[in-house]
């Protein structure tokens, strides 16, 4: 499931020019808290999707670590044979310390978000339930309801109502980037 490529021989692969495609799998939020540079963002579960995007270079996948990346490689194994994965990541990345570009205002997905309200409506309803009174229960099971709902149809309601909340509207441009000496992977 493709080969690795150490930090070191990305780095020097950079510094060459060496014709390749960076690719980072992880959510769009992880990608905005620090990416290398030059990486797109196409997030695991849109790779099959997205195979028009991936250009006739050679590809490097990276993740926070290495795991998704790999996940990523087994997925365009059948498509593209000159698939590499960073090994350990944009954590071994940093750890090199080599720059990253990162939105130090980057929010929770909308995902993140939802799967913790669900959470925590199913653990209040489960503790109301036990100290105060069984009906709460329902409260549980509601929630519950709405996630198989939003699995089956692809809507889902809480979804929408978050992405009106005010931490999740759109915001001036005030993100920043951070180690920009050199905006390719050379940096």
């Amino acid at each position: 499931m493709g080969e690795q490529v150490e930090v070191e021989q990305l780095k020097q692969k950079c510094a060459t020019g060496a014709a390749m495609q960076l690719v980072d799998v992880r959510s769009v939020s992880e990608y905005g808290t620090g990416h290398v540079p030059g990486a797109v963002n196409i997030p695991l579960e849109l790779v099959e999707s997205r195979l028009g995007d991936l250009g006739h270079d050679p590809i490097v996948l990276i993740c926070k670590s290495g795991q998704r990346a790999r996940m990523a490689a087994g997925l365009l194994e059948p498509c593209r044979k000159d698939v590499s994965v960073l090994a350990g990541g944009t954590d071994a990345w940093r750890r090199a310390g080599h720059p990253v570009i990162a939105n130090v205002t980057s929010r929770w997905s909308l995902e993140r978000q939802v799967r913790l309200g669900a959470g925590m409506i199913v653990l209040a309803g489960a503790a109301l339930a036990v100290t105060t009174n069984m009906h709460w229960v329902y409260l549980s099971a509601f929630a519950g309801l709405g996630l198989t709902v939003a699995g089956l149809t692809d809507f889902c309601p809480m979804g929408l109502l978050l992405s009106k909340m005010p931490w999740n509207a759109p915001r001036n441009c005030s993100g920043s980037i951070v180690d920009t000496k050199n905006r390719s992977c050379c940096g």
